[in-house]
């Protein structure tokens, strides 16, 4: 099943929706260029003539028309961290009921998280979340049990359904993060990166301080890129609101659009560049995009892990 056919009823059960999202991800790796990649992390292997066919995937083989067995082993046991921002910025677009084509940058960083969880599920993986806005809302450690993930299932859903009008300082909170992790573990990022009280150097050391312990940290900046970095306005006098600050600026979009498109642009890049310096993986992700840049990055990031 293609992931935009998902019914929007279905947004409401992560479970559900998150398996759909890494079953349509897994059989298009298998039939892309990465297919030695996506045997790697899925829970399938290449089925090798002579093997017993007790444990081919038949549903898989409809899909590719190549045999696979299913794995039951242990896998090396990795630890995640995700990591997400609840401020008021994160709530944007404005959207009354969320659909999967129609999602603010919270909902798409909810189901993203979520679409993690099932592939760690798959590997036995340990996976631990924390929350914050104004304030650190929830944390919860590195564990396996499927108990655990439904927990933190839970508090994604309550995300998705809540409302924010915190500013944050994101270097605070990632500073307090980093101070919680203490064994190795590969750490997620979802974060607009937008902070109202502090320069951009404070929040690149918070940044920096989540690589203590040898963590592998990918950072997803996420961003709604029809009117967040295109500035994607119709040229009708318009009130601009800070969610976090209430400031307010009436403008015509057109008249400040290239110039606005210049700061912003100029902005990812340093992001970009900062990440690489501190080694960090910085990926960019417009929410109308989908989630194959997501899964590709846990793919590579547990590739480092091994």
């Amino acid at each position: 099943m293609n992931v935009s056919e998902v019914k929007s009823s279905e947004i409401k059960n992560l479970d559900i929706l998150a398996k759909q999202v890494v079953e349509g991800f897994i059989t298009g790796m298998h039939k892309s260029p990465f297919h030695g990649f996506s045997v790697e992390f899925s829970e399938h292997k290449l089925y090798n003539k002579g093997e017993s066919t007790r444990h081919i995937d038949w549903k898989l083989f409809a899909k590719t028309e190549k045999l696979y067995t299913k794995k039951y082993e242990e896998e090396t046991n990795l630890r995640c961290h995700i990591i997400i921002d609840n401020s008021a910025s994160m709530h944007y677009p404005i959207v009354k009921k969320q659909t999967l084509d129609n999602l603010n940058k919270v909902g798409f960083s909810a189901i993203a998280a979520a679409s993690l969880m099932e592939i760690l599920k798959r590997q036995r993986d340990a996976v631990g979340l924390s929350i914050y806005s104004d304030t650190y809302e929830y944390y919860a450690p590195e564990k396996g049990s499927e108990r655990h993930r439904k927990m933190l299932l839970h508090q994604l859903e309550q995300v998705m359904v809540s409302e924010s009008k915190a500013a944050t300082d994101t270097y605070k909170y990632l500073h307090e993060i980093a101070e919680k992790i203490h064994r190795r573990s590969l750490i997620f990022v979802f974060t607009d990166m937008f902070q109202p009280n502090k320069e951009n150097d404070s929040l690149f050391e918070a940044l920096k301080h989540l690589k203590f312990n040898k963590h592998e940290v990918v950072l997803f900046h996420t961003y709604d890129g029809k009117t967040e970095f295109n500035f994607n306005f119709d040229n009708s006098p318009k009130k601009f609101v800070d969610v976090e600050t209430g400031e307010e600026i009436n403008i015509y979009a057109e008249n400040v659009r290239e110039k606005y498109k210049e700061i912003v642009g100029d902005y990812f890049k340093e992001l970009k560049s900062k990440c690489l310096q501190y080694k960090i993986d910085y990926v960019p992700v417009d929410i109308h995009k989908g989630y194959n840049e997501i899964l590709t990055a846990f793919l590579i990031s547990r590739k480092k892990n091994k």
